[in-house]
């Protein structure tokens, strides 16, 4: 899948901070339903990713080498924060082709070692803050001494980098990625129903998937329920 360019979000609104985003918003905006063709597209044939019984299901498809899903991380893993136990938060690392490859792979191979959650935020720190690995097309070695840093066994994370279960990996999210018709990062689906194309700021499209999630929610809920 070659690589393009993220979906339209200016550098200026990019850089807004959640409050200033928040203050910017009329209250009538934020508690609004979301609408289709302007906060989200509807997904023709889409489903879930890893779908789990009983709970709604957010995917951030993103890749370490973009920079707007740098800036998107701490927001996002704020937001993550904060959800109830039925929403089921899941990352897709996007295999895009070129220099995302290597790194989408690190990050299915540090899932398969259980070491995605921790090294997540340092990952891109590395690429686009402190510049310890490189933003092009990094070898497998160099990736590795930046896992071994943080504990993981080289010889393990290599053997696991190369191996078939990352490839399948690899091959899942492409397919995911190419149903739900996500064309840049970062990019969040909604129950494999809803791909947010709406939003501002990361506040703004983050509530959109508030209202997303809500929607999910009150939709699975008995008529018994509904009704009262």
């Amino acid at each position: 899948m070659p690589l393009l360019p993220f979906l339209a979000l200016s550098a200026a609104l990019a850089v807004l901070s959640p409050s200033a985003a928040l203050a910017a918003t009329p209250a009538a905006k934020a508690s609004s339903a979301p609408v289709a063709g302007v906060d989200y597209e509807l997904i023709e044939g889409g489903a879930a990713y890893q779908p789990v019984p009983g709970k709604v299901e957010v995917v951030e498809v993103f890749g370490y080498t973009c920079p707007h899903c740098a800036h998107f991380e701490p927001a996002f893993s704020a937001w993550k924060a904060r959800q109830a136990k039925d929403v089921s938060v899941v990352m897709v690392a996007a295999p895009f082709g070129g220099r995302w490859m290597p790194y989408a792979r690190a990050f299915y191979t540090a899932q398969r070692l259980g070491v995605a959650t921790q090294t997540h935020a340092a990952m891109f720190r590395a690429l686009h803050e402190d510049g310890s690995l490189p933003l092009g097309n990094a070898t497998a070695e160099e990736i590795a001494t930046f896992y071994a840093a943080r504990g993981v066994d080289t010889a393990r994370f290599l053997a696991t980098f190369n191996g078939a279960d990352v490839a399948a990996d690899l091959q899942r999210a492409h397919e995911f990625i190419a149903r739900s018709g996500v064309d840049g990062t970062p990019q969040l689906v909604v129950n494999g129903k809803y791909r947010v194309i709406g939003g501002e700021s990361n506040a703004d499209r983050l509530r959109i998937v508030d209202r997303l999630v809500a929607q999910e929610r009150a939709a699975r809920r008995p008529a018994t329920q509904t009704k009262r």
